[in-house]
């Protein structure tokens, strides 16, 4: 049986130290209590920051937990941010697509719209930014409970409104709808937001594997879909494509 892993047990033993006290530490005062070298806790802190289990004061450069705990940071990000480093990628997936790209996170347990490009054609659109959509009857909905298991629990314990005669509302069966998204990387909603629409998404990760959104498109069904209310095959390379593209530039440091 493999032994324990040394660098996960010492980024173990960093975040313990900046539950106690004030929380807030210098790199010599981690490294000196600790016993360790300052630039062997210097790695470790940037792979944490960079992961959003630990952040660093502008002023005076201490490291401290996020508020609300690891976990709470390391799920979130600016949506801000998030709109900024997937602005260029939105644009190009609309163009590829002919279809309207939306941008959703996680928002008091609905999906918060927090950048849409219109449809590249002539006709009249109006803006869902800062619009709220279900979380389990969209596609960007499914991806945030598919990765998130305290959003998931919730919904699934919650009574869920039945929006068309297709939404799923049965835990039993949005329990296996969302396994079958993390198994294929992507989710998507035939008809069960809006008869005759339908939507394709994909998650927005950060370093590490957090998902902290999802990109898609939505448009009529039988523009989106092929058979048997599968996505049309070049639809999904780009939206999966476009997802993993924002995902990689999301790695730089925020």
């Amino acid at each position: 049986m493999p032994g324990p892993i040394q660098s996960i047990e010492r980024a173990a033993a960093i975040l313990r130290l900046l539950e106690r006290g004030s929380g807030r530490l210098a790199l010599g005062e981690i490294a000196a209590a600790l016993g360790l070298a300052k630039g062997t806790v210097h790695g470790i802190l940037r792979t944490l920051q960079d992961v959003g289990f630990v952040e660093q004061e502008q002023a005076g450069g201490r490291y401290q937990l996020p508020a609300g705990g690891p976990r709470a940071r390391a799920s979130r990000m600016d949506p801000n941010l998030l709109r900024a480093r997937a602005m260029n990628w939105s644009d190009s997936l609309a163009a590829r697509s002919g279809e309207a790209v939306r941008i959703g996170v996680e928002s008091k347990g609905a999906v918060l719209v927090v950048h849409h490009v219109f449809r590249p054609d002539d006709t009249a659109q109006t803006s869902d930014f800062g619009a709220t959509l279900p979380l389990h009857a969209t596609a960007w909905g499914k991806v945030l409970l598919a990765w998130d298991n305290d959003l998931s629990t919730a919904a699934l314990s919650a009574t869920l409104t039945a929006l068309t005669s297709r939404t799923v509302v049965k835990p039993a069966a949005l329990t296996r709808m969302l396994a079958d998204v993390r198994s294929q990387g992507w989710a998507i909603d035939v008809g069960e937001f809006m008869p005759g629409e339908a939507s394709l998404a994909a998650p927005l990760r950060l370093p590490g594997g957090s998902v902290v959104g999802a990109i898609g498109v939505s448009g009529p069904a039988d523009r989106l879909c092929a058979n048997n209310l599968r996505p049309r095959q070049d639809l999904l390379v780009s939206v999966v494509e476009a997802s993993r593209s924002v995902s990689r530039d999301l790695a730089v440091e925020r």
